[in-house]
């Protein structure tokens, strides 16, 4: 029997406000590849930062506190969160071109 905790899920995050321009999604990628998780970062046309990981609700939820400081340059001023069952992100986790120009 698997115990709850070894149950994969999948976080969709969207973080707004200076997260571009500032390695986010380097950061990301780094704490999603030590977590060992799947799925994938990127800069939205909006300014915005989307995540898609997968793996235990326990390492999603780590990577979700992370997502809440972002690296030393950024200033994250929301974060959204939604949860939902595991549907087969790639791994190992990619960091994906955007929306931005920049990308």
């Amino acid at each position: 029997m698997t115990a709850h905790s070894d149950v994969v899920e999948r976080l969709e995050a969207t973080v707004r406000g200076r997260v571009q321009g500032v390695g986010f999604r380097w950061f990301v990628a780094l704490e999603a590849q030590r977590l060992a998780l799947g799925g994938w970062v990127r800069n939205a046309a909006d300014g915005s930062v989307q995540v898609v990981a997968e793996g235990t609700r326990a390492d999603l939820e780590r990577l979700a506190e992370r997502l809440a400081i972002g690296p030393t340059d950024a200033h994250v001023i929301d974060l959204s969160l939604r949860w939902l069952p595991a549907a087969g992100a790639p791994t190992p986790f990619e960091i994906r071109s955007g929306g931005h120009p920049g990308d």
